[in-house]
């Protein structure tokens, strides 16, 4: 391979396999798929690498690499390894449980400007959360991109139900169109897939396209004047300035037999298009969405290098480890059928003769088999098992390498022996790499969850939903819970402490609590039942101690009882040289 041949990308680390070089090429029967004439071929490589990972999740790389012309692939012993891998940084990356965070509504039960209203977004966020599913939705595109590296969330508004509706994307549905200008956010995103033949309906195979865009508001639209006459639309959160953007769909359907060689997803002939309709008549040609804003957020599981815009997967550091794996499995499995059935070789035995053809018969190996041997007859048998403990002790080794090198670690994969940690510390530097991976994966989609609530909150007001007024639009996040186990006794001790010194709030006594995995729902709440409760007690002991005491001097209450031998009456005594007398009247 030439230097010019030796290519290094974002899917650089799957160029060792010889089914990438399938990809794309007229009757590949590893990508099939690829060869199509409307996919751009700019992103052949990043479709067959999700190919690829999707292969090794389900336990099929032996068949995809079959496919690909290795027939002794199918003899490949998958064990499930992959798919435990993703789904274990899947459970770290998510924690117990998910919340919708808006900043400042933790301090609503106290004088602060804007808490109020902060409070009630975020309740009203959690409701609609709970109304789409969104910790179903969450896991769904988050496992893709642990997976794929990659994942796609796009909402819309729904008139019936109103409010914006959430789905997750195959990210290898997803064909966005980067300007040089801005890589952050793309102004052109489509979402295509192919649709199979359907012989019965009488339907022929199709492409859909699924296409927003933005672009000026065309002539016709909603438009506000400002001082200065030039025409746009003021947009709900933006109150006091006027836009001339707007985002346009479009959702549309192409059959595979009227494209061209060169008309790719970007160049589909429009006049072949068969446009959808909604429910309502409405054609979805460059539909008007009266949103400033392309609706759709790309997740990348890690950080992206300078230049690119998609994320890597959590096995592709460990692909060829993996492949070991499974060939040491494969390996394994020979040799454990020669030890468990071993190879027997007689000397002098008289072998049974079949009495039909006069032939000697096959001996098995089984339970209760008789052999008669001669007087000068030996048996030996072949004895595979120390080969076979060294292929154990090969998986092991393996396994070791993948924890490391993907940094799950030993200790999170649950493979690290219990008895081999002397500490809770120890403990604690065996999980160090774990915590980075899951801070850096965490890291990577925090900006994410921000960009997709705050659409949330614009498609409310565009579609001016009930409760939802114009202004700005206020920063919410998603909350992740820890990831490992944390010291719950260490925590409430260390917060009963800094609390009761008065160095930390009750609202940072409270959020400490409910991050150590107290069954905290709600941290604003937790505090006003706190400060209730504490409210309630010390009206409950003011009115014990109202019960106890009497009458004072000058007609007020007394704290201390003037009983004799009580505090107070003690109190008094030493007090009386310095007071008139009390007649017993008084």
């Amino acid at each position: 391979m030439g230097l010019r041949q030796l290519v290094i990308d974002a899917w650089s680390w799957l160029n060792y396999k010889p089914v990438m070089a399938d990809a794309g090429r007229p009757g590949s029967r590893a990508f099939p798929e690829l060869a199509k004439t409307w996919v751009p071929p700019h992103e052949l490589r990043r479709l067959a690498a999700y190919k690829v990972l999707a292969s090794y999740d389900s336990n099929q790389a032996g068949q995809l690499a079959a496919a690909g012309g290795d027939a002794g692939a199918l003899e490949r012993r998958e064990l499930g390894d992959a798919a435990n891998l993703v789904d274990t940084a899947l459970g770290y990356l998510l924690g117990s449980e998910q919340k919708v965070a808006v900043e400042g509504a933790e301090h609503a039960d106290e004088a602060v400007p804007g808490a109020a209203e902060a409070a009630a977004v975020q309740d009203r966020l959690r409701k609609w959360a709970d109304k789409e599913l969104l910790t179903f939705r969450v896991q769904q595109a988050e496992r893709a991109a642990v997976l794929l590296g990659d994942s796609v969330l796009a909402l819309a508004w729904n008139p019936e139900k109103q409010r914006p509706t959430l789905r997750a994307y195959d990210p290898g549905f997803f064909f966005p169109q980067w300007d040089d200008e801005d890589d952050d956010f793309p102004t052109r995103v489509h979402l295509a897939w192919e649709l199979p033949a359907d012989d019965d309906a009488g339907l022929k195979a199709r492409v859909r396209r699924v296409t927003y865009e933005l672009g000026p508001i065309s002539e016709g639209g909603e438009e506000s004047t400002d001082g200065g006459g030039a025409s746009g639309r003021m947009y709900p959160w933006e109150p006091g300035r006027t836009s001339n953007v707007t985002c346009y769909l479009t959702d549309a359907e192409w059959l595979l037999d009227d494209l061209k060689n060169g008309e790719t997803l970007d160049r589909l002939p429009m006049g072949k298009a068969s446009f959808r309709v909604r429910p309502d008549g409405t054609e979805l040609n460059r539909l008007d969405l009266m949103i400033d804003f392309v609706p759709v957020v790309h997740i990348a599981n890690t950080i992206p290098d300078g230049g690119e815009h998609w994320g890597r997967s959590v096995l592709a550091r460990v692909l060829q480890a993996l492949d070991e794996l499974a060939a040491t499995d494969s390996d394994s499995s020979a040799a454990s059928a020669t030890t468990g059935t071993p190879i027997i070789g007689l000397a002098g035995a008289r072998l049974p003769v079949d009495r039909a053809t006069g032939r000697p018969q096959e001996l098995e190996v089984k339970a209760g088999a008789v052999w008669q041997l001669g007087e000068t007859g030996r048996m030996d048998a072949l004895d595979t098992s120390p080969q076979l403990a060294e292929l154990r002790a090969r998986v092991d080794h393996l396994l070791e390498r993948i924890a490391a090198n993907s940094r799950v670690t030993a200790a999170g994969l649950g493979t690290l022996d219990a008895t081999e940690v002397p500490s809770g510390y120890a403990l604690k530097l065996a999980l160090g790499p774990l915590d980075a991976l899951i801070g850096m994966m965490r890291l990577a989609r925090e900006h994410k969850y921000r960009l997709l609530f705050k659409m949330v909150q614009r498609l409310y007001q565009a579609g001016r939903a009930e409760g939802w007024t114009a202004g700005e639009t206020l920063p919410a996040r998603l909350a992740w819970a820890p990831h490992t186990p944390t010291d719950r006794g260490a925590v409430l001790e260390e917060v009963v402490k800094a609390y009761g010194a008065g160095v930390l709030s009750l609202e940072t006594a409270v959020m400490m609590l409910l991050e150590a995995g107290y069954p905290i729902k709600d941290a604003s709440q937790e505090v006003e039942r706190i400060r209730a409760k504490a409210e309630q007690e010390a009206a409950v002991r003011m009115a014990k101690a109202a019960a106890r005491r009497g009458p004072g001097e000058d007609g007020e209450d007394q704290e201390e009882s003037d009983e004799p031998g009580s505090a107070g009456g003690r109190a008094r005594a030493e007090k009386g040289s310095e007071r008139e007398p009390v007649s017993a009247g008084r």
